[in-house]
């Protein structure tokens, strides 16, 4: 018989849910303090009242052996000796309109559980009771209705009848995919070199999964150079394992678009190699760029008096899901636009809801590591996921912004200004918050006096509207750093903290009171902005800073995440296994320690190209130090027009920062007027980032020289093969912008493993030109030259983070001496 894992609450609300998706503002947030009040709550019931009571049972039903389990919010004997299952709910809901029939889902829920506590205690009857929780009164509305062991079991058995058809539809469709699975065959007709031991590396940790010695599940750091074909290299192997039964779903998480279409064409090829293939896959992408009925600015407008896709979703979602799950199983991102306006229903909760019937889920880092929008209903708690995490070499950074918070003072007053004259609780609280920040302003001014040339005037939409007093009336903690109006504390001052926590209850109440106001899409985005501080400070312990920067009249608030390490950890334990996986993951101990990973296992893959097809060059006569680069901008010049004049062709320069790369383009293009370049501009949406990239034609009749940044959107994740690309500069050794912020990671990891300066400035920026390096050879027929200006590439700190394949590096002295080089490079 088979049989079938099932969560209480996902049998209910499969089969109960009706209605609409209304992402209406209803002070949501406090609902998902539900936590905290149901521990209030269940801690006020007393000493008799068992909370989160783990209930589990095996029901057979039309043949299938179902596996039930969810938690009771609580259990107790009322005073009449009868057995009541609580289920207590937080609602937003108007006390009035709280009726004992407001949502189904809500009695079912606690009737599954009683079915189950009653059999499993030999109960002839019991209690339900709904427990409502109005957040805006706190009002506490209670219904409750006895049934009998029988009636309750009759209840259960009829909802697992419901279900039965579905859950045959996915044992069936277990069984062809492990069986589909296990035919599967590597889709080339041959491996390229390194890519079959890239893949039985992933193999091995898949099948590996959680042990006792990893209990966080089996993890793997995995260097493959670029043209390895990292993709197929991951998915076909781990497609194997869990054809073999280890693994229940994987997810490909990217860093970028690119690598998304990647992994969606790697599916196709393998479904086009093997055409009985059954696999299914999704694509999940941001609803503001799926959205099929925007707002006038944009924006999704989930409302069903406004969205006919939202409106009615949940009645028409089943039988969108039963004509998709007998299609193609291939749902990207226009498959999925495509039958959201086939059926009327939401693209992007389409997704959401086919994730739980697909096989492979690719998305966004954010989806598992970010700890608002993590995908809830599998990573909640763990199962046997299988995590394929591309470009992990961007995971750090993206990692520690997603647990760092920021807020401006400058918001508090704009608010203040839309709300107008007149006296409310929220202007109260907005008041009080802004003085708390003025003052601390002051104080951290006076802590760290600016010593620069800037002014401390005023921007007219940033000034306070409060009267503004020369002593601060808040002394501020001992400053781990205070130098130009930005100090550093270890701890977030309280003093700031409790006054904008203070604001977040009369936001929500004017939101919930006042939605169809002029202003009400500001104030939304003001308690968003409360809101993630808040969240910060909850998980803020010692791997967080709190940086306050006063500029003019504004002062930054921001919760810093210098160690994203223990986060990470936790998110990759709640699946089977991860493989994180790049072209650029050197040195190994730098990734295990900043992404939780201490025991993982790392390789490195020697590049499947032959070393003669990279001409590899440096000047290390050139110093491109911030206090040296006016007086290298000739000399940079001079080397760039040498690379380009070698041979007709493409190329790029990559630069530390867009000021360094736009004095060498003027000193370049009045130098050199004769060779064509384009300049990468700041903040390119997706047309202007495909329009530049069309210029780098095959074969050109020209040479075209593109002026890029290093870790910018062409420095890494652009394919340009063949004569598209033939060569590219890598002005200076990419270490980031010296700041406080960089600094203070600088001190953190010093403290931590003494290699603070390697941790913020030398890894990171040898990840950027190893990455813009890696755009010039792309396939095994590519040829293309590399030079790299700066004199740090001849150290033996620099040299020691080299890819193996770059051991051909020569040396030279002069422009004439790398002419004559690339001369002889391209007449081979």
């Amino acid at each position: 018989m088979a049989t079938v894992h099932l969560p209480i609450r996902q049998l209910v609300e499969f089969l109960l849910r009706t209605g609409s998706i209304d992402s209406r503002f209803t002070g949501f947030d406090r609902a998902l303090e539900g936590a905290h009040i149901h521990r209030k709550l269940q801690k006020a019931a007393g000493d008799g009242y068992q909370a989160e009571v783990f209930l589990s049972v095996e029901r057979q039903a039309e043949d299938i052996t179902f596996t039930l389990e969810g938690r009771a919010d609580g259990i107790f004997t009322d005073e009449t000796s009868t057995v009541v299952i609580d289920e207590i709910k937080t609602t937003a809901v108007p006390p009035e309109e709280i009726t004992e029939d407001m949502n189904p889902c809500h009695w079912a829920q606690g009737m599954v559980y009683g079915a189950i506590y009653a059999t499993q205690q030999s109960l002839p009857e019991l209690n339900v009771r709904l427990t409502y929780y109005q957040i805006d009164t706190d009002q506490i509305i209670r219904f409750i209705r006895r049934f009998t062991q029988q009636e309750l079991d009759d209840f259960l058995d009829k909802l697992l009848c419901q279900y039965a058809p579905w859950a045959q539809r996915r044992i069936a469709w277990d069984v062809k995919r492990t069986q589909s699975l296990a035919a599967l065959q590597f889709p080339f007709a041959q491996y390229r070199p390194g890519q079959r031991a890239m893949a039985g590396e992933i193999y091995r940790a898949c099948r590996a999964g959680k042990t006792a010695d990893c209990k966080g599940g089996t993890r793997l750091f995995c260097q493959a150079p670029t043209g390895i074909g990292k993709t197929m290299s991951a998915l076909f192997p781990a497609l194997k394992a869990m054809g073999e039964g280890n693994g229940e779903k994987l997810f490909y998480l990217t860093a970028r678009n690119t690598t998304q279409t990647a992994a969606e064409d790697a599916l196709t090829r393998l479904h086009t190699a093997q055409p009985e293939l059954a696999l299914r896959s999704v694509t999940l992408t941001a609803k503001e760029k799926v959205c099929l009925h925007p707002d006038a600015e944009g924006h999704p407008a989930c409302l069903p008096e406004l969205c006919p896709y939202a409106n009615g979703y949940y009645d028409r979602i089943k039988d969108a899901l039963t004509a998709l799950l007998d299609g193609t199983g291939s749902f990207d991102r226009a498959a999925l636009a495509g039958a959201a306006k086939r059926f009327s229903v939401c693209p992007f909760e389409l997704g959401l809801d086919l994730s739980e019937w697909c096989d492979v889920v690719i998305g966004d880092y954010n989806y598992l590591f970010d700890p608002v929008v993590h995908l809830k209903r599998f990573f909640d708690s763990s199962g046997e996921w299988l995590f394929l995490v591309d470009e992990a070499h961007n995971l750090p950074d993206r990692a520690r912004a997603m647990y760092s918070a920021r807020f401006c003072k400058s918001s508090l007053t704009e608010a203040k200004r839309a709300l107008g004259k007149g006296k409310s609780a929220l202007k109260t609280a907005l008041t009080k918050a802004d003085k708390a920040l003025l003052e601390a302003r002051k104080a951290c001014i006076q802590l760290a006096p600016r010593h620069s040339n800037q002014t401390d005037a005023a921007d007219p939409a940033q000034t306070s509207l409060l009267p503004e007093n020369t002593a601060p009336a808040l002394e501020l903690p001992e400053p781990l750093y205070a130098q130009d109006s930005t100090v550093f504390l270890q701890e977030p001052p309280s003093v700031l903290l409790s006054p904008l926590r203070a604001v977040q209850a009369p936001l929500q109440d004017w939101l919930e009171a006042n939605p169809d106001a002029e202003v009400h899409a500001q104030l939304l985005e003001l308690y968003f902005a409360v809101q993630d501080i808040a969240r910060a400070a909850e998980r803020y312990d010692s791997h967080f800073v709190t940086q306050l920067t006063a500029r003019g009249r504004e002062l930054e608030l921001q919760l810093l995440c210098l160690d994203p390490a223990p986060f990470v950890d936790a998110s990759l334990a709640a699946g089977r296994s991860a493989a994180l996986f790049s072209a650029t993951l050197a040195p190994p101990s730098f990734y295990r320690s900043v992404l939780g990973c201490s025991g993982a296992r790392a390789v490195a893959l020697d590049s499947p190209f032959p070393a003669e097809n990279l001409g590899l060059y440096c000047l290390p006569n050139i110093s491109t130090r911030y206090r040296d680069r006016e007086a290298s901008v000739q000399a940079v010049s001079d080397a760039l027009a040498r690379l380009v004049q070698a041979r007709m062709g493409n190329y790029f320069a990559f630069f530390p920062s867009y000021a360094y790369l736009r004095q060498v383009h003027e000193d370049f293009a009045a130098r050199y007027p004769g060779i064509r370049t384009l300049v990468q501009e700041s903040r390119l949406d997706d047309a202007a980032r495909a329009e530049f990239l069309a210029q780098f034609v095959p074969d050109p009749a020209e040479t075209l020289l593109g002026f890029g940044v290093m870790g910018g959107i062409f420095g890494e994740g652009v394919d340009l093969a063949g004569s598209r690309l033939i060569g590219c500069a890598i002005v200076g050794v990419g270490l980031p912008q010296v700041n406080p912020q960089q600094e203070m990671l600088r001190r953190y990891y010093d403290a931590q493993n003494g290699f603070g300066f390697d941790y913020a400035y030398r890894y990171p920026g040898m990840n950027k030109v190893l990455q813009a390096a890696g755009r010039v050879i792309r396939t095994p027929e590519d040829r293309g030259a590399v030079l790299l200006l700066d004199d740090r590439f001849a150290q033996q700190e620099y040299i020691r983070l080299f890819p193996p394949h770059w051991r051909h590096i020569r040396y030279l002295r002069s422009c004439e001496e790398l002419a004559a080089a690339l001369q002889d490079f391209w007449n081979k």
